[in-house]
């Protein structure tokens, strides 16, 4: 596969010694959001910057709570930048942050018999699609980010994340 242009910039904050189980998980974040930005409409979007937060339970639950309401940890956040009028002094506008838990990953993973590289990938999908504006609780969206999320996926050879919920229905 071709080397893919490295737009939108990516910063990667490991916050959590955890993800020192992942030793790849940097790699995995930049790979991901590449691929993403690649495969929608970001291709006309260029000069955009992503921060990433690979934290602990504590961290993202403390951040659930501020900003949801909800007092628990959870796998994924996304916090999409307001829209600015100019860019920045660099050139580059913010597109947003993702938060992702080290210790809701892996337990997923594990209780879904998935590589936990393999989730975090599809987290860093799933969250880059909010910073686009996909919203999976507004009806009729969550099918088309679901199915923009199986292909991407797809593309590196992971599972289908919705898979085992589908056969259940």
């Amino acid at each position: 596969m071709a080397e893919l242009a490295p737009d939108p910039a990516v910063d990667v904050l490991v916050e959590s010694p955890a993800w020192q189980a992942l030793p790849n998980a940097e790699d995995v974040v930049h790979r991901a959001i590449t691929l993403a930005a690649a495969s929608t409409a970001m291709t006309n979007r260029r000069g955009t910057e992503i921060s990433v937060l690979l934290c602990d339970d504590h961290t993202i639950a403390a951040l659930n709570a501020r900003w949801r309401g909800q007092e628990r940890p959870t796998n994924v956040l996304s916090f999409p930048a307001p829209r600015l009028l100019c860019a920045a002094p660099d050139g580059r506008a913010p597109l947003g942050d993702i938060a992702i838990a080290y210790e809701t990953v892996a337990r997923e993973a594990a209780e879904q018999g998935k590589p936990v590289t393999d989730h975090l990938f599809h987290l860093v999908v799933h969250g880059f699609l909010h910073l686009l504006g996909y919203d999976h609780h507004v009806d009729g969206e969550a099918e088309r980010m679901e199915r923009l999320e199986r292909d991407i996926l797809g593309q590196i050879g992971i599972a289908d994340p919705y898979a085992s919920r589908d056969a259940e229905v």
